[in-house]
């Protein structure tokens, strides 16, 4: 099967590292833009009618990894192995991602035909679509759905502050950033191995260089400055 790429989304991520590990966990801000060939209206007709929809995407960065068949999820700490089916894990045999947004807005922009404008994506800049469907709730909602192992492993987020002059270099940061970086962060996005307490993380976020330090439940946010190219 040949499967054809109709889209892609631009996002605050430019690399893997500091994304959101589930759709919906930060309210991130994206625009999905059609590859030409897909650039309908006709294509997104009625859409505008759902409040959410599904992503079918790539694990671009993960195309040509090795598959195992156990995983470790960070959810567990990084220690325990579990089967691959039994994760989100990208290291899949095909790298593909399943991710459910809330639907903000469908724009018809000149020269681009019709643009999604999403919340609450967990998918890099750049990532390839294969197909968008509709989020229907009597079908895809289900209130008694058992959660696995993650039912029974603690979800804790980390408080967030800030060093005094940490935004001195990023004036131009919108307050909507601001506090959705804040939710990224919280989700403590250092892989489960890393807890020293002086290492001095750095991730990239809407054309910044954010750097910040954990220590115990406390992230501290030391400088966010403009990416250099």
């Amino acid at each position: 099967m040949e499967l054809q790429v109709i889209a892609s989304i631009r996002t605050d991520f430019q690399t893997k590292f500091g994304i959101p590990r589930q759709s919906g966990l930060a309210e991130t801000k994206a625009e999905i833009i059609f590859e030409p060939k897909f650039a309908s209206e006709e294509a997104v007709r009625g859409l505008e009618g759902y409040s959410h929809i599904w992503l079918i995407w790539e694990f671009s960065e993960n195309a040509g990894k090795p598959y195992h068949p156990t995983v470790r999820p960070p959810r567990l700490g990084g220690n325990t192995r579990v089967g691959v089916f039994a994760t989100r894990s990208p290291f899949r045999p095909n790298p593909i991602g399943l991710s459910s947004v809330r639907l903000d807005a469908v724009e018809n922009r000149e020269g681009m035909g019709p643009v999604l404008h999403v919340s609450g994506a967990d998918l890099m800049d750049g990532t390839p679509i294969y197909d968008i469907k509709p989020y229907i709730p009597y079908a895809d909602c289900h209130p008694d759905a058992k959660g696995g192992f993650t039912d029974t492993t603690e979800r804790k987020t980390l408080r967030v502050t800030y060093a005094p002059d940490a935004f001195s270099k990023a004036a131009d940061m919108t307050e909507e950033q601001i506090r959705v970086l804040k939710q990224v962060l919280a989700q403590d996005p250092r892989p489960s191995y890393q807890k020293d307490p002086e290492r001095v993380y750095g991730m990239a976020y809407g054309g910044y260089e954010v750097k910040f330090r954990v220590e115990g439940e406390c992230l501290t946010v030391l400088s966010v400055v403009p990416e250099q190219h």
